[in-house]
């Protein structure tokens, strides 16, 4: 009989590393099946259906189920708590084999929790990052997770350390590289003939992209007020692009900021664009300004000088040997690192050992072995 994987995924950057995981299943498909299982936490077509849609994720219900547990209808400990219990009911009557969970969003904890109660074998996609800062809601996700794994996939040897520092035996430790690497190889050159630049009047090159959403940042109106304060300072500089969060646009109007950014006339405000359009903007920009730890990850693949607004990063290689570097959220310092890189001197950084475009297949096929 076919092993019965369920893959659980909710969130935006879920579905750019669960794609190439369900390619190399499918490549296997005499001795593997699977089904997504979209918690729901994301929901809007541009924070989820069009990522399904471009990367080829089938949501036919041989394969997907949609629980509808979306984020602005609960708080975070009731969106985990519905998804465990939903989930508990689909794994008693289903009984997969193995649950992949991926990242560290309420939805892989939702996902850990299930498999757990159940008695089900758990593997962490992206285990053992740590930022060391639990004040961080995803550190917390993070350590659950993994302590509930049965197979922890690292995406760098950072990781593996962190999770032999926990207490993790090393025969549940397997460095694989990193899945939403083979996701952006993969499409790398049909993003670039979107040229999504021309479609918003941009010169390669010659603009930044700017992401904001974690709610340390967000949440907080004057570590809000002082980000805002460098961006429009260096908006003066140099064209800003700014992919806005449902959230984060939410509370720029909750603390009044919305007519300050108006009148920002070098920063552009957009919606968040699917996962090609994203590829393509990226791809062709000076830098980009973020606090998304995807983002650290696919400017050091694509060699693009990544500023972090953050005081750390789980993802300690992308500021070691690639082209990411922290800058905290302090005016003066996002403001003197981006002007640094304005008049030329970027950090260009290297790509990390396994990130390959073959981190998926190596999953698949421990997987395989050990099952």
């Amino acid at each position: 009989m076919k092993k019965k994987i369920f893959i659980i995924a909710g969130a935006r950057p879920n579905f750019v590393k669960i794609a190439p995981l369900i390619e190399a299943i499918n490549e296997k498909r005499s001795f593997l099946e699977y089904k997504l299982i979209h918690t729901g936490q994301h929901y809007e077509y541009k924070m989820s259906r069009v990522f399904l849609k471009e990367l080829g994720i089938p949501n036919v219900p041989k394969y997907y189920t949609n629980l509808g547990i979306r984020s602005d209808l609960y708080p975070f400990t009731t969106q985990i708590a519905l998804m465990k219990k939903e989930l508990q009911d689909i794994f008693e009557k289903e009984r997969p084999d193995l649950c992949l969970v991926v990242g560290d969003c309420n939805s892989a904890v939702g996902g850990a929790l299930a498999a757990s109660v159940m008695k089900i074998p758990l593997g962490h996609v992206e285990a053992g990052l740590r930022s060391f800062d639990r004040r961080m809601p995803e550190e917390i996700n993070r350590l659950i997770v993994d302590t509930l794994s049965d197979y922890l996939f690292a995406t760098e040897p950072s990781a593996v350390k962190n999770l032999i520092k926990d207490g993790v035996g090393k025969e549940k430790i397997f460095l694989t590289g990193n899945v939403m690497i083979d996701t952006l190889l993969k499409h790398k050159n049909q993003a670039s003939k979107i040229a999504m630049p021309k479609k918003l009047n941009l010169k390669d090159k010659n603009y930044a992209v700017l992401t904001l959403h974690r709610s340390e940042n967000v949440d907080q109106k004057a570590t809000l007020e002082e980000i805002l304060k460098a961006i429009d300072e260096i908006q003066k500089k140099i064209k800003i692009i700014w992919l806005v969060h449902p959230r984060t646009q939410k509370q720029l109007e909750k603390f009044g900021f919305s007519g300050w950014i108006k009148r920002m006339g070098n920063l552009k405000m957009n919606a968040p664009l699917g996962y090609l359009e994203m590829l393509s903007l990226v791809s062709q920009s000076k830098f980009v300004l973020t606090d998304s730890g995807g983002l650290q990850e696919e400017t050091t693949a694509l060699k693009i000088p990544c500023l972090t607004l953050r005081d750390n990063t789980e993802r300690p290689i992308t500021v070691r040997i690639g082209s990411n570097k922290i800058v905290g959220v302090a005016k003066n310092n996002i403001i003197k690192e981006s002007f640094k890189i304005i008049k030329g001197i970027a950090k260009r950084g290297k790509i990390p050992y396994l990130w390959d475009g073959r981190a998926s297949k190596r999953i698949i096929k421990i997987i395989l072995t050990k099952n």
